[in-house]
């Protein structure tokens, strides 16, 4: 009974190697071993999302160090809009027209924020899976592009929680008062929700511009030439996208969509200039059309090992198998 624990201890170090950029530099593995990762991975992750939903749920009511509960930043902008203009009984509350709509709704927003809280855990067990089999180069261009992707997704959602009260405010304005607003909490969470999560992905077509600058697959005077129709584009874009239909909505993802687009024009400009340069130096502009590049195309020598010699073959070593069991 005793030397269970110790085996599986060791087998839990073996696979940590074999994950590992230290133990494994290469990071081969075989598939079955890839499975098996993925799998725990997935488990781990999956559970750390469960245990975001449940703090979610509960922080629903909850005032965490004297901050506003999940329940107060949700109907907040819904509380912004005027007395005289929406159902009011003392209290800013949403109207509940089924019977487990006020418990799905909680269940449904605190996953959500659960999602989003617990996100650098969940996120950083994806990432175990994918970085062993990357470069240094690739890990830290991915770290990146995967940080300035979470920062404009957050601004982009932040926008939107800021542009609900006054597109309510707009939408609910019309009617000359011959109506009272008592939205039906289920479709004022998808509306948020919705909204929020427009804002945030549609914040990543200019880093996408941006990307495909850096590969070469578009040039800074393409997108000069292409810059009043992209525009265009966006502003259409936001008046379908946004869920509303508001103008304040609209006319706020289109003007920072718009800000983000030229902004991602200049980076582009900086880096075709820098290129230029580079190919200034080594003189690939100077050379015709029909003349090939100066790069050497001689084969590399094979370095030998220490331990080869003319006459010994080298015996290769068989890669380090782990065993797993069904209750990894």
């Amino acid at each position: 009974m005793g030397a269970k624990p110790v085996r599986w201890w060791s087998e839990r170090r073996a696979r940590r190697r074999l994950t590992s950029r230290r133990g494994n530099p290469d990071g081969t593995m075989s598939l079955k071993d890839h499975l098996y990762d993925l799998r725990h991975r997935l488990g781990l992750a999956l559970l750390i999302i469960a245990f975001g939903a449940i703090f979610g749920f509960f922080w629903w009511g909850w005032r965490i160090f004297g901050l506003p509960s999940l329940g107060d930043i949700v109907t907040s902008p819904y509380c912004e809009i005027p007395e005289g203009d929406r159902f009011n009984q003392g209290t800013c509350q949403l109207l509940q027209t089924k019977v487990f709509e006020g418990f799905l709704i909680q269940l449904k927003v605190g996953a959500a924020a659960g999602m989003a809280v617990t996100a650098p855990l969940w996120l950083h067990q994806v990432w175990r899976f994918i970085a062993p089999g990357l470069y240094a180069k690739e890990r830290k261009f991915a770290l990146i592009f995967v940080g300035i992707a979470s920062l404009l997704f957050v601004i982009g959602a932040a926008l939107a929680f800021y542009v609900v009260p006054q597109g309510l405010v707009v939408l609910v304005s019309f009617g000359d008062g011959q109506f009272l607003t008592a939205l039906s909490a289920g479709d004022y969470i998808d509306f948020v929700l919705a909204l929020l999560l427009i804002f945030g992905v549609s914040f990543e077509l200019p880093l996408i511009v941006v990307m495909l600058n850096q590969v070469g697959a578009v040039s800074y005077a393409k997108l000069c030439k292409w810059r009043r129709g992209i525009v265009f584009a966006l502003f259409v874009f936001a008046a379908i996208a946004t869920p509303g239909a508001d103008p304040v909505s609209m006319i706020a993802l289109a003007t920072a969509l718009t800000l983000l687009f030229e902004l991602a024009i200049q980076i582009a400009r900086v880096h075709d200039r820098r290129a230029a340069r580079k190919r200034k130096a080594e003189g690939l502009d100077e050379l015709d059309d029909d003349e090939a590049a100066p790069f050497d195309y001689r084969p590399s020598q094979v370095e030998e090992t220490a331990n080869e010699t003319v006459n010994e073959p080298v015996t290769q070593k068989e890669p380090h198998r782990v065993r797993y069991d069904d209750a990894t």
